[in-house]
């Protein structure tokens, strides 16, 4: 259903602080144009903790505008809050989007059975394909895979965005809930690796910068041509490591707007990127040929 390099998207802003829309759309066909199998708008690379509702609606409702038809759009839609995320993928649901993506509540560190109940709750109040973001690192809960095993029996959950940076996971997944349920990593730097263990795709980071590199590489990994699949993915991984030099997004955001698809700015809590870091983010994109 969903495969290959699919990009977490960063939200640009003008220099006001505002939702730049027009360099959105742009950067979003700019995606599409270089490979990209699909796009994720207001994931956490997308500033969706800083969006407001309305701005996080029409983030949704202008990648669909531009990439309905084309690849799939995946909305990012998870809260730690059951009803807003109801909310949020009604929203996208009615708005086109392919697929709703949805975070482990973070905060409220809910038991196992909190998880199920959490999301079954949103998948019987929407009919969209669901998939789970499991991301211990910032939710602070990690989704096992027993509990992975009761999600799949819901008809629209149809997969997982894997973060948890455990190698075995995708084939422990892959034994207990099936291969047909669509595992994709969350993890740039382990991606080709996560493949060989049962997955199907990547939401990227590095796709922001890189689109066309990373999208190459999994399609030489679906041709089962393994020389240029790993020489792709030791290429990136320069790319990989500056990506997540300061926090998510700041460095992708900067290298986007190295590339001149939008401004570099963030939203408070997060502030721009160090000078340390920029020097890091440009050697790396000048080492790979992006700049």
């Amino acid at each position: 259903m969903f495969k290959g390099s699919i990009t977490a998207l960063v939200t640009p802003f003008r220099a006001d602080g505002s939702v730049d829309e027009k360099a959105f759309q742009e950067f979003v066909a700019w995606q599409i144009a270089e490979g990209s199998h699909g796009v994720v708008p207001c994931g956490t690379t997308g500033e969706s903790p800083t969006l407001s509702h309305e701005e996080h609606h029409r983030v949704v409702e202008l990648c669909v505008e531009v990439a309905k038809g084309k690849v799939p759009v995946i909305a990012g839609t998870g809260s730690n809050s059951t009803e807003e995320a109801i909310a949020l993928t009604r929203h996208a649901k009615e708005a086109g989007a392919d697929a709703a993506l949805l975070v482990a509540p973070y905060y409220n560190k809910p038991t196992q059975e909190g998880l199920y109940r959490h999301f079954e709750a949103i998948a019987k109040s929407v009919d969209i394909p669901i998939i789970v973001y499991n991301i211990p690192g910032r939710s602070v809960v990690n989704i096992s895979v027993e509990t992975f095993q009761r999600l799949a029996k819901l008809p629209n959950i149809v997969g997982v965005k894997d973060a948890t940076a455990d190698l075995a996971r995708p084939l422990q997944m892959r034994v207990a809930v099936g291969e047909t349920f669509c595992q994709l990593s969350g993890e740039d730097a382990t991606a080709t690796a996560f493949l060989a263990q049962g997955g199907v795709g990547c939401i990227s980071v590095t796709s922001n910068v890189a689109p066309r590199l990373c999208a190459q590489m999994h399609d030489a990994w679906a041709k089962g041509d393994l020389k240029t699949c790993f020489a792709l993915r030791d290429k990136l991984m320069a790319l990989h490591d500056v990506m997540f030099v300061e926090t998510n997004p700041v460095p992708a955001k900067y290298g986007v707007s190295l590339l001149g698809k939008c401004r570099p700015d963030v939203r408070l809590p997060l502030v721009e990127l160090s000078e340390g870091s920029k020097a890091k983010v440009q050697a790396a994109m000048k080492a790979v040929g992006l700049i």
